[in-house]
């Protein structure tokens, strides 16, 4: 049996490959959109990528399912309570893959979202009865637990989820042995919670003790305690849940259309006409000579969640960033769903040096 972490710095993510090398089968769990390393892994073992779970619909990030789906014909697998424009198949609590060398069994675990479940991981070489690892999505975390309170605009209220959570929690994964190794979908720096450690596993005995979630508390007072003081989630949280479930195009489709290079005067033209013009440089760069107009992000850090949380989805945006790296913030833009590019301006910096173009009173800078 073989158990991978994959983590993503800059959206505190992470995803899973689970194989078994008996049946040379590879299941994938929450990818992120970009698919290339599970592809490049699975081929290295001798794998087949042949299921895609995802635990929920995410809302900070835009899944890599269809990707696996398309090149690899991978199933998609998803909790029975969920509900899609693409074909899947629904798991019930209970419901097992099983293999020679694996089980991997899944619990609905509803709370962050209705539609959430959890993954028991069974190596079948070293015991058929307890889990060796339960993937928790967003429904545990190392320190904390998922938030009830993103799913208000699609119908459900934060006291509900936080309900489901609480049972959840103390019906479904605290009954699990101690020694069972939690892995959980996102670490510290992630919104979907409050207080998430920077470790990225933990086992269910040390969060059963650390965890201030977990403490027994009647379900009343942990509502009360998960949904306070929730930080702010970024306006295209809820657009990115929405297209999680919905048949949109992939990433590698979706560069091929947005990757071209504009001129000078017609990136000047698209941003008199509404276009959204990102500058990617280090602020210092940016301080020296910019497009009127435009908006400083740097390609660094949580590049991708201020995007979310300052540009508008609605409105086209063309990329100045320094030559060779337009692919990184084109790509990294499309992890959040943001395939709305036009292009990038041909020649980066250069191109604003030769026609003098500096610094105007509508221009904005976010240091980062």
């Amino acid at each position: 049996m073989i158990l991978k972490q994959y983590y993503l710095n800059c959206l505190a993510h992470a995803s899973y490959l689970i194989g078994d090398e008996a049946s040379s089968t590879a299941i994938i769990v929450d990818p992120q959109r970009d698919i290339q390393k599970y592809l490049d892994d699975a081929e290295a073992l001798g794998l087949q990528i042949r299921f895609v779970f995802l635990t929920h619909f995410h809302a900070d990030f835009v899944a890599g399912h269809l990707e696996l789906r398309d090149r690899c014909g991978a199933a998609i697998l998803l909790g029975s309570r969920a509900q899609a424009q693409y074909d899947f198949v629904a798991m019930k609590d209970g419901n097992a893959l099983e293999f020679r060398g694996l089980r991997v069994q899944v619990l609905e675990t509803p709370g962050h979202t209705i539609e959430s479940i959890s993954i028991l991981v069974f190596d079948l070489n070293k015991d058929r009865v307890k889990p060796h690892a339960v993937l928790t999505g967003d429904t545990l975390f190392i320190g904390d637990v998922g938030r009830p309170d993103l799913r208000a605009s699609l119908g459900w209220t934060a006291r509900d989820l936080g309900s489901h959570l609480y049972d959840s929690l103390h019906n479904k994964l605290l009954t699990l042995p101690d020694q069972t190794l939690v892995y959980p979908a996102h670490g510290a720096g992630s919104l979907c919670g409050k207080q998430l450690s920077s470790d990225t596993v933990s086992t269910l005995g040390a969060q059963r003790r650390l965890n201030y979630a977990l403490q027994p508390m009647a379900k009343e007072d942990f509502i009360r305690l998960v949904t306070a003081d929730q930080p702010e989630a970024p306006p295209y949280f809820t657009y990115d849940a929405i297209l999680n479930t919905r048949e949109h195009t992939t990433l590698d489709k979706n560069l091929e259309q947005v990757l071209h290079p504009v001129t000078l005067d017609e990136v000047l033209q698209m941003g008199e006409t509404g276009s959204q013009i990102l500058d990617v440089r280090d602020p210092a760069e940016y301080a020296k000579g910019h497009l009127a107009g435009s908006i400083n992000i740097r390609l660094g850090g949580q590049y991708a969640t201020w995007a979310g949380t300052l540009l508008d989805r609605t409105k086209p945006i063309v990329i100045v960033a320094e030559p060779g790296r337009e692919q990184e913030a084109a790509l990294r833009l499309g992890r959040i769903g943001f395939d709305h590019v036009k292009g990038y301006l041909h020649g980066g910096m250069e191109a604003l040096l030769i026609d003098r173009i500096w610094c105007g009173p509508r221009s904005a800078s976010v240091p980062r």
